[in-house]
């Protein structure tokens, strides 16, 4: 079977073939690395990072740097936080069992979550993984619907079981898609007015709908990250998403929003979904929620999972485990108490000021777009066409002066900014003033 990499790590990852100057220490543990793990794992930037610590949005490099992280989404109020590891340890040394014992924590902590999600949104299941969830998603879809077929977008991302890869066209040209599998274009806000956007779409679902149903296949569901990230991050017009979700339901399919990525106050709100003033039948929430301690979750109305429910036996024997429910449970209490929806919002339109600001001086920039601390730089050749070598040349570039990022997007052309919510406006200076010193020396 081919491992030909995704087009995101060949323009930025490690390439064990290139000659890259590595300092030995690295070296050899990208030696041992090989000798142990499946060859599908992958690494990013040309020289990759080796990491030892991380505290808020710092990492610690095992060469003695610091690293600002203004990446990773699943610590969401950032590394090492001791709110987390205080209530996750506390809860380890009392009890962790499965969940067909009746414990209180879990029921509480469902009232808070559920009480975030607007009011039709009433009942959760626990996984451990985003792609169980997903999983999860879609078997419970197709048992309410009756339905096989699912639409999604072109180069989405949701996961890595056999039924979320099977949506997940970003693994690359090699990972096949599932049957009954419909794929609309990618949003490309960078080039199409934002008053097309929500046409182009609905002319795209209307004939994936017709696919499906002349297929015999019928519609389950249209599965969408709510910020379609893996598209490119794309944000505007708000509320483009919401014609596409009549249009499925009025075909016999379901909504399901992938919160994975956009979740838990990213973009200001707590759930990517409000930006488009909808309710999902079924939402999918993954490890942010825990704060990298793995805990995942599908939550849905009532009726879209009663279905399921009657019919079938679910169980996820440590998902909603009482270690992971209280790291949850602090995560909420951290993002409530360090009123960090706010922060994102606030921090996320200085750094998308910034961000606009430097595109405007630099005719390799396309566009900048994003909604609080997820944002997305595109750039353009001089013939209009993404600029997928220079993005890469400016991953590896922030990642060589300690500022770590990545890319994103179908040709990987649009840089992807997305921090711990506890990023603050210093950190934000920071990333400015080093991509600013990086796009000169790209010159």
């Amino acid at each position: 079977m081919s491992t030909t990499p995704s087009r995101v790590h060949m323009a930025m990852g490690f390439d064990p073939d290139e000659d890259v100057d590595l300092d030995p220490a690295t070296r050899a543990l990208i030696e041992r690395r090989d000798r142990v793990l499946g060859p599908s794992y992958r690494l990013f930037y040309r020289e990759p990072v080796a990491i030892e610590s991380g505290k808020g949005v710092w990492l610690k490099g095992m060469d003695g740097r610091d690293y600002l992280d203004a990446y990773n989404n699943v610590p969401v109020v950032g590394h090492s936080h001791p709110a987390i590891t205080a209530a996750a340890t506390a809860q380890l040394a009392t009890l962790n069992t499965h969940t067909r014992y009746l414990t209180e924590p879990v029921i509480a902590y469902s009232e808070r979550l559920l009480a975030t999600f607007p009011d039709a949104l009433n009942r959760v299941t626990y996984t451990c993984t985003g792609s169980e969830a997903v999983d999860l998603a879609v078997r419970t879809a197709r048992h309410a619907t009756g339905n096989r077929g699912l639409i999604i977008s072109e180069h989405a991302y949701h996961g890595t079981t056999v039924a979320a890869a099977g949506i997940s066209p970003s693994l690359g040209p090699n990972n096949p898609l599932g049957d009954d599998v419909v794929t609309i274009a990618s949003v490309d806000t960078a080039r199409i007015p934002p008053e097309q956007v929500a046409a182009k779409l609905e002319a795209d679902v209307r004939s994936a709908i017709e696919q499906l149903q002349e297929s015999g296949a019928g519609v389950t569901a249209i599965i969408l990250d709510s910020i379609l990230s893996s598209d490119g991050v794309q944000v505007e017009p708000a509320g483009f998403l919401a014609p596409l979700v009549d249009l499925v339901h009025e075909a016999g399919g379901l909504y399901i929003a992938d919160e994975v990525q956009p979740g838990f106050g990213r973009t200001g709100e707590w759930w990517g979904f409000e930006r488009h003033a909808l309710t999902p039948d079924l939402a999918v929430l993954g490890k942010p929620m825990g704060n990298g301690i793995p805990i995942a979750a599908l939550v849905g109305t009532e009726e879209s999972q009663r279905k399921f429910g009657e019919d079938i036996r679910y169980f996820n024997t440590f998902g909603g485990n009482p270690v992971s429910i209280a790291a949850a449970n602090a995560v909420l209490d951290v993002i409530e108490q360090e009123q960090l929806r706010q922060n994102a919002a606030e921090v996320g339109r200085m750094l998308l000021t910034g961000l606009e600001r430097i595109g405007a001086d630099d005719d390799r920039v396309l566009h900048v777009r994003g909604a609080g601390l997820f944002l997305a730089m595109e750039f353009a050749d001089a013939d209009g066409a993404p600029d997928e070598a220079l993005a890469a040349r400016v991953v590896n570039g922030m990642r060589d002066e300690g500022v770590l990022i990545s890319a994103s997007g179908p040709a990987a052309a649009a840089l992807k900014i997305r921090p711990p919510l506890v990023f603050d406006s210093g950190n934000a200076e920071q990333l400015l003033e080093t991509l600013e010193r990086v796009l000169r020396s790209t010159r």
